[in-house]
C-alpha cells in the first residue's frame, strides 16, 4: 500500500510531467502567419523597451483616432499587436502636411522620435525635411522640438539614429541627388551625419550610397516639379536606411526601387567605420536580403531590426502589400548572417514558428 508521502510525490511528478508536455505542445503549436497586423502600417519601426515592443508606422496626412500622428502598436511577443492610438502631437504647420517614417531611440532617459514632414505650408520650396520630437515615455505623446536641416537637399526623408560603440550618435537619412557624377544615377540616395545633442546635425554629412544598379529605378522619364520641372530619363530610389554593427563592420541596410512594384526590396552596403566609405557589393540582379515572391508577396521593405523576446534571434520587421494593394501591412521574419552576407528567411506567407 502506498504511503501518503509516496502518493503525493507521484502526484506532483505526474502534474509536472503534464505541465511540461502542455508547454511543449503549446510551444510547438504556436505559430504566426504574415501579416502579424492586418491594418495599414507602412514603414514600420519597432522599439523594444523593457519587455515590451512599440511599433510606429507612417500615417501620411491622416490622423489616428486620438487626433495624433503616427500609428502606435504594442506587443509582448512580436506577433500579437494591440493598437494604442497615435504617438506624435500635431506640430505647427501640420495641416495638409505628410508625415513619414517615424523612428524612436532612447538616450539619457528621453525618447527621441525622428521623422520627415512635407507639404502644407512648405510644399512650394521643400519636398520634405527632417524633424525630431521628444517624450519621457516610449509610447509618447511626442512633441516636436527641432528641425534637422540638410541645406543641400530639397527632399530629405527616412531618418535613422544609430549609436556607435563610443556612445556617439549619428543620423542616417535619404536625400535627393540630381547629378550623374562618377557614374551615379540621379535619384534618392543615402547619407550620414553626426548628431550634436540629439537635436542638431553637425553639418559634416557624407554620402553613404547612391544608385548604380538597374533594379533600383523608381520611374523612367520622371518630371520633377521640385527641380524646375526637369525631366530625368531615370530616377532611382534608395531609402529607409537601417544600420547594424556586425563582427566589427557597419552594415547599412536600405530599401530600393519603386515601393509599388515587385522590384522593391532590401539590400545593403558595408563599411569599416561608421562614416564610411561604404562598399556597394550588390548587382543589377535585385535586392539580396528581402524581395518579392511573384503571386505571393509584393513590395516587402522599409524595415527595422529587433530581437526576439529571449534576445537570441534577430528579426526584420517590414511592410508588404495586401492582395488588393490597398494597404501595406506589418510583417516579421528571421534575419540570418550567412557566409554570403545577411539574408532574411522570407518574406514568408505560410505559418512560421513564433519568436521565442
Amino acid at each position: 500500500m502506498l504511503s501518503r508521502r509516496h502518493f503525493l510525490q507521484q502526484s506532483a511528478a505526474g502534474l509536472a510531467a503534464l505541465a511540461l508536455a502542455h508547454q511543449q505542445v503549446m510551444g510547438a503549436a504556436r505559430t504566426y502567419t504574415n501579416p502579424v497586423y492586418s491594418g495599414s502600417f507602412p514603414d514600420p519601426f519597432v522599439l523594444r523597451h523593457g519587455k515590451r515592443y512599440y511599433a510606429f508606422g507612417t500615417t501620411g496626412q491622416s490622423r489616428t483616432s486620438d487626433g495624433r500622428i503616427f500609428s502606435l502598436l504594442t506587443s509582448d511577443n512580436l506577433i500579437d499587436w494591440q493598437p494604442t492610438g497615435g504617438a506624435l502631437l500635431p506640430p505647427p504647420e501640420a495641416e495638409g502636411a505628410d508625415f513619414w517614417a517615424p523612428e524612436v531611440v532612447e538616450h539619457a532617459g528621453t525618447f527621441y522620435m525622428y521623422y520627415s514632414k512635407g507639404g502644407g505650408a512648405i510644399a512650394s520650396s521643400v519636398g520634405h525635411r527632417l524633424y525630431v520630437a521628444t517624450s519621457q515615455k516610449p509610447e509618447g505623446p511626442y512633441q516636436q522640438v527641432a528641425m534637422l536641416d540638410v541645406p543641400e537637399s530639397k527632399f530629405t526623408i527616412d531618418a535613422h539614429a544609430f549609436r556607435d560603440t563610443d556612445g556617439q550618435w549619428y543620423l542616417f537619412y535619404a536625400r535627393d541627388f540630381t547629378d550623374t557624377d562618377n557614374g551615379y544615377r540621379p535619384g534618392t540616395g543615402l547619407a550620414v551625419d553626426r548628431l550634436v545633442g540629439m537635436t542638431k546635425l553637425a553639418g559634416e554629412s557624407r554620402t553613404v550610397m547612391r544608385a548604380r544598379h538597374d533594379w533600383t529605378v523608381f520611374e523612367k522619364n520622371r518630371t520633377m516639379p521640385l527641380y524646375d520641372n526637369r525631366t530625368f530619363a531615370e530616377w532611382h530610389t534608395l531609402e529607409g536606411p537601417f544600420v547594424r554593427r556586425h563582427k566589427g563592420k557597419y552594415y547599412c541596410f536600405y530599401s530600393g526601387a519603386n515601393f509599388l512594384t515587385d522590384r522593391y526590396g532590401v539590400d545593403y552596403c558595408v563599411a569599416d567605420t561608421i562614416m564610411g566609405p561604404y562598399q556597394d557589393t550588390g548587382s543589377d540582379k535585385g535586392a539580396r536580403v528581402l524581395h518579392s515572391i511573384p503571386g505571393k508577396v509584393r513590395g516587402p521593405g522599409h524595415h527595422s531590426h529587433t530581437m526576439s523576446p529571449n534576445g537570441k534571434t534577430e528579426y526584420l520587421v517590414y511592410h508588404a502589400w495586401n492582395e488588393g494593394m490597398t494597404e501595406r501591412q506589418l510583417c516579421i521574419d528571421k534575419l540570418l548572417w550567412t557566409d554570403q552576407g545577411p539574408r532574411c528567411q522570407g518574406p514568408t506567407y505560410t505559418p512560421q514558428p513564433a519568436p521565442r
